[in-house]
């Protein structure tokens, strides 16, 4: 693992917004499960809306937040245009509730919403770019960054191409490009992005070293090959060339589960936080929704393909998120309001900074709705599913609560 330092992060009162309105759209978003049945298909209009509630809202607010912080940190290069994140999150938050509105109440919005979207993004891209050139580091994150950032592009105009098909005024095969959007966007920038911040933000806070790094290099060059596959087979139609691309993001997978077991062997910290137990739950999640992908494969039964789909982004993506949020936040905090009185006053550590009574009920109400609404999904159980929801939203509530109190912390 290579070392990084602080001394090109950006302020404080740039980042936290981010992270204070992603976690308001989790809540959100937790709160509109309690309204929708176990039984769907994925080209409905109100299931459209909640993922884009869940992923633009809460997943790509909090991932743009951290980058804005992370990327000048690895680079050891300060931003190109840092004020630019001033503008973006207007433009993602508002550019979100529009296209969930135009999902849910009148799809003529979509184009707009999409329009605020695609504009935020491309200027997030084009930044990140620009600051990439900057340096002359080359490590696996870096080019993560660069790849996730080229696949975030190919996902957004493909999704502004989806809003314009959906509102009548573009005639494409909405069916295709749907399949290409999400790929681009959830296997393209989410998951390169959580393999390239795993390799920094894992070991560091298990106080990991020394570690062989060949797994996740396979792991990298794979997700991106596989990508591109299923991308241009989505495309073209071609669905035996999307199923090649499947397996090659599934051996993928594999092998960034096993860098991440090979960092885990050789953790020092001894302390199960709410970190390391969400770090646990996610990964478990993980291979508990590629067992149900190759279920659903196998079997064509469409619930296999749901609960897949559900552990994925509410077991998976979202225990990595909010598990690091209690890392990540106490650390800027600090860094931004106690760092220049330390040797001249008593600071506090940072675990101090959060209820941990707090955390761990978030943790423990989201892990039982993640299991009771993934099982509810799989037996389409409206009661398992209702129960997964109330779980579920009353751990955002939680999350909710301890976020506002850390970013609140000597204030």
């Amino acid at each position: 693992m290579n070392s990084i330092t602080s001394d090109f992060a950006p302020p404080l009162k740039l980042i936290a917004p981010f992270f204070k309105y992603g976690v308001t759209f989790y809540l959100l978003s937790m709160l509109a499960l309690l309204f929708f049945e176990p039984t769907f298909s994925y080209q409905q209009m109100d299931v459209a809306g909640w993922v884009h509630l869940f992923l633009l809202g809460f997943v790509m607010m909090i991932i743009f937040g951290a980058m804005a912080q992370l990327i000048p940190v690895v680079l050891e290069s300060g931003h190109v245009v840092v004020d630019v994140y001033y503008v973006i999150l207007p433009l993602l938050g508002i550019g979100a509730v529009v296209m969930v509105a135009g999902f849910w109440l009148m799809p003529v919005l979509l184009p707009y919403g999409g329009l605020l979207v695609l504009i935020g993004m491309l200027i997030f891209a084009a930044e990140n770019i620009a600051t990439l050139k900057k340096t002359k580091i080359r490590t696996l994150t870096v080019d993560t960054v660069a790849w996730s950032n080229g696949y975030l592009l190919l996902g957004i105009l493909t999704g502004f191409a989806i809003a314009l098909g959906l509102s009548g005024d573009l005639g494409i095969n909405v069916s295709l490009m749907l399949k290409a959007h999400v790929y681009a966007v959830l296997g393209g920038y989410v998951i390169l992005t959580i393999i390239g911040l795993s390799l920094i933000l894992i070991p560091m806070f298990s106080l990991a070293h020394g570690f062989d790094e060949t797994a996740i290099n396979r792991a990298f060059k794979l997700v991106i090959t596989g990508v591109g596959i299923v991308f241009i087979g989505a495309l073209i139609a071609q669905e035996w060339l999307m199923m090649i691309g499947y397996a090659i993001n599934t051996i993928g997978i594999f092998f960034y589960m096993w860098q991440i077991y090979i960092i885990a062997k050789l953790t020092v910290r001894k302390e199960v936080d709410v970190w390391a137990k969400s770090m646990i739950f996610a990964f478990v999640s993980l291979i508990l929704s590629i067992i149900l992908g190759l279920l659903y494969f196998i079997t064509d039964i469409e619930s296999m393909l749901h609960a897949s789909v559900w552990f994925i982004l509410l077991g998976f993506i979202s225990s990595f998120i909010t598990g690091h949020l209690y890392k990540i936040v106490p650390f800027l905090v600090w860094f931004e309001r106690f760092a220049p009185l330390v040797g001249k006053e008593k600071v506090p550590m940072l675990h101090e900074m959060y209820s941990k009574e707090g955390a761990n009920l978030m943790f423990w109400f989201t892990v039982s709705g993640v299991i009771l609404g993934g099982f509810g999904l799989l037996f389409e159980s409206d009661v398992l599913f209702k129960a997964g929801g109330s779980f579920m939203f009353t751990g955002a509530i939680f999350l909710y609560i301890t976020m506002k109190k850390m970013l609140a912390y000597g204030e």
